[in-house]
């Protein structure tokens, strides 16, 4: 079968299943003609990946599972653990949090160096609280996408403006005009669809989660 119905049979994107064959997760025949020609055993592992991934199995021991060097069971144990270490870090978070709830302060009384200086002693002790580098980091990639493509989409609109204002002084077949103005107009619908295509890419691609790894 083809990708399309393995994409609706499954519910993973085309884009997310090229990426899971080249981690090496999936080897595809092709057929005669070249192209790839999926299984119902293609479809099966495709299953197995988004299960696994639901429950944040990393691609690299989905890598070793499937190639016979970790099992499941030894996967889901180390789940287990670090979801515990986590419940735990959020326990002491929440205490923290609670803590400056019941001191009944207010940004003006807040006192950051103290509170900071609590905060340093609870990651010596194993607590992690947010790391904000971490959290702006698709903030930052979405404002890089987004400013690359303005820059190619005001140039475009320059360059119509100068064509428009270029043919008040010296007039031009209509056809001619249209044709000049539609290739930046071209330009920049692509460039506004490449960049949605893009944020949604960052927000959600495996592709973005592969650092991960």
């Amino acid at each position: 079968m083809k990708i399309k119905q393995v994409e609706e049979l499954v519910g993973i994107t085309k884009k997310n299943i090229r990426f899971y064959e080249e981690q090496g997760l999936l080897e595809v025949k092709r057929a005669e003609n070249g192209y790839r020609e999926y299984s119902l055993s293609d479809v099966k592992r495709l299953q197995e990946i988004r299960l696994l991934r639901k429950l944040s199995i990393s691609i690299e021991d989905m890598r070793q599972m499937f190639g016979g060097k970790k099992s499941l069971r030894s996967c889901l144990e180390y789940q287990v653990e670090d979801m515990e270490r986590q419940k735990k870090n959020l326990v002491q978070v929440q205490k923290f949090c609670e803590g400056l709830l019941a001191a009944d302060i207010s940004l003006d009384t807040l006192v950051a160096p103290q509170c900071l200086e609590q905060m340093e002693q609870l990651e010596k002790e194993g607590t992690n609280f947010m790391d904000v580098r971490k959290t702006d980091v698709h903030k930052k990639k979405i404002m890089g996408a987004a400013l690359g493509g303005g820059i190619m989409v005001v140039l475009m609109a320059l360059l119509i403006g100068i064509i428009i204002w270029d043919c008040t002084v010296d007039p031009v077949p209509i056809g001619v005009l249209l044709f000049a103005i539609g290739i930046p107009a071209v330009i920049i619908i692509g460039v506004i669809v490449s960049l949605i295509g893009r944020v949604k890419e960052i927000e959600g691609g495996e592709e973005d989660e592969a650092s991960k790894y």
